[in-house]
């Protein structure tokens, strides 16, 4: 956990205990939202509600590739020169599908040093499925791309202040997957998740992050399951506890939750990782706000954070506020 965090005062157990909070807090609120999609319905009810929504369905997979194409290139228009600096090297981004062979998901290649090959946004499906739906995945293509790895990771590429290895390989978990959650959350902040489907999509994202955080954790420490939590409660966690957990308290893909328990056991740390990433970049933020007052300036914070490259949290909430 500690090398891919980088944080010298990491607690497991309070990050256990910060996990269950932030579990709690996420799954109220995406149950506000399911109300609202389908009133009565349960998260998953409203999920299958918004699958079946024409609004929300893509057919066949070089029309999904072009929905995130699409997708990607006007994140990058509207926010150049509002609220992130964006040369004209990042503007580039790809996006594909994967070819077959690897796990399926989304994830993102670098671009090159010399910015001749363009940061890439690569979408793993199998081979066989046709029929996309896009409330989930909006938040993926932010994650991924703009303002998430993408504008994170090439705008260290392209920073000419830092040396090759800042630039190419300094890049840690907590850091770059904590990143892009906030971008994520900064989306919805700034407007681009208003619609209920899509706001589902960032908060089963979310919920299923903070899932991850008390499931490795517990599960490594074999720690208890709290009162109150509506789950096995006073029973210590197992793999098999894990896998019923994900799949009876997140929506997502049952067979992705059962490569996720695997990962977990082969990987201890990687997978909360995203969320207490998450949290750290907003507590520089919030703290670099009271510190400064009203001459705060969020475009600058996230530039000055940006242009710094990738390092361990410790060390970047040490430069953010000191």
């Amino acid at each position: 956990m500690v090398a891919l965090l980088h944080r010298r005062d990491l607690d497991l157990r309070e990050a256990y205990e910060w996990g269950w909070a932030e579990f709690t807090r996420v799954e109220r609120e995406a149950k506000e939202v399911a109300e609202r999609i389908k009133p009565g319905a349960t998260l998953a009810e409203a999920a299958a509600a918004l699958d079946a929504d024409p609004r929300y369905r893509v057919s066949g997979q070089a029309a999904f590739r072009e929905w995130m194409q699409q997708l990607s290139d006007e994140a990058l228009r509207s926010l150049r020169g509002t609220h992130f600096d964006l040369p004209d090297a990042l503007m580039a981004l790809e996006c594909r599908i994967a070819p077959p062979g690897g796990g399926v998901g989304a994830y993102y290649h670098a671009p090159s040093e010399d910015f001749s090959r363009p940061g890439t946004m690569w979408w793993s499906v199998p081979q066989d499925k046709t029929d996309f739906s896009t409330w989930r995945e909006v938040t993926t293509v932010y994650h991924e791309g703009v303002p998430g790895h993408h504008l994170q990771i090439a705008t260290s590429v392209y920073e000419p202040t830092l040396n090759r290895f800042q630039r190419l390989m300094a890049l840690t978990s907590g850091h770059a997957e904590g990143w892009a959650l906030y971008a994520e959350r900064l989306m919805r902040d700034l407007g681009y998740l208003d619609d209920d489907g899509n706001l589902l999509g960032m908060l089963d994202a979310h919920l299923f992050r903070a899932a991850r955080v008390i499931v490795d954790i517990g599960m490594h420490l074999e720690l208890e399951i709290p009162a109150g939590t509506g789950f096995h409660e006073g029973e210590r966690w197992t793999p098999d506890l894990g896998l019923e957990f994900m799949l009876t308290r997140t929506i997502t893909d049952a067979d992705h939750v059962r490569d996720e328990i695997d990962r977990y056991l082969g990987w201890p740390g990687q997978a909360p990782s995203y969320k207490l990433g998450e949290k750290l970049w907003l507590e520089a933020r919030d703290e670099a706000r009271r510190s400064a007052g009203d001459a705060f300036d969020l475009a600058d914070f996230h530039r000055t954070a940006l242009r710094m490259g990738g390092m361990g949290l410790g060390t970047l909430r040490d430069l953010l506020v000191g």
